[in-house]
This record gives C-alpha cells, sequence and structure tokens, in this order.
C-alpha cells in the first residue's frame, strides 16, 4: 500500500496556522481547526475521500500556479472546503495529497466562479 504524504500550500499553511492561533479564543476556528485535522486523517486512510471536481470546473489559478491536472474538495464546518489535488511523490511507493487551500464559503465561490445569491 501506498504511503500517502499531506503537503500544505502556502496559501492552505496561512490560514491553518491562523486557525491554529485563533482556536483557543474561538469556538468557530476551533471547530474548523479539528475538522480539517480530522479529514487530514480521512485522506491519509483514503486519498480519495473527497469530492471530485470536474476538471472542466478547476479553475485556472490552481492549474497555472501549481500544473494541477485533478482537483477534491472536503466539506468543513462553517461552509468551509478544503482543497486538494492528488500527485506522485518521489519514490514509487508514495501519494502526495497537495492541500491546495482552507476557504471559507465566499473566497470558494469567488475562485470557482460562482455568483452570490
Amino acid at each position: 500500500m501506498k504511503q500517502i504524504k499531506i503537503i500544505l500550500s502556502p496559501e492552505a499553511e496561512e490560514v491553518y496556522q491562523y486557525l491554529n492561533k485563533e482556536a483557543p479564543q474561538s469556538k468557530t476556528e476551533q471547530m474548523i481547526l479539528n475538522a480539517t485535522n480530522k479529514k487530514i486523517d480521512l485522506i491519509k486512510a483514503n486519498p480519495h475521500y473527497g469530492n471530485p471536481i470536474e476538471k472542466k470546473k478547476i479553475p485556472e489559478i490552481y492549474k497555472e500556479k501549481y500544473g494541477i491536472t485533478n482537483l477534491f474538495r472536503v466539506e468543513l464546518p462553517h461552509f468551509w472546503r478544503m482543497l486538494y489535488t492528488l500527485t506522485e511523490g518521489e519514490s514509487e511507493i508514495e501519494i502526495v495529497a497537495f492541500i491546495l487551500d482552507i476557504t471559507d464559503h465566499k473566497k470558494y465561490n469567488k475562485k470557482f466562479g460562482y455568483r452570490e445569491n
């Protein structure tokens, strides 16, 4: 069985650090952080855990910045989302789950070009 390695993009790392910093004072951030950690564990157990995004719906910013060809979405509390892609690792026995974004619903909708009602 291939080992799953989790890597956070600089953007996801920044949000993750923010959640860690705010969690002791904010139940909302604590809930999102706990859910993020649980979802990361689920991805480690099953890299295809998230909902796959159609290739034609993958935002150009991710394609241009990271050259991704697949994207998965994981829902978090308070309508937050975690987005990740899967790539081959440095060895044949490794898969890398590269977490691109941990974002709120408004920013998620903007990246995907969804309009607000």
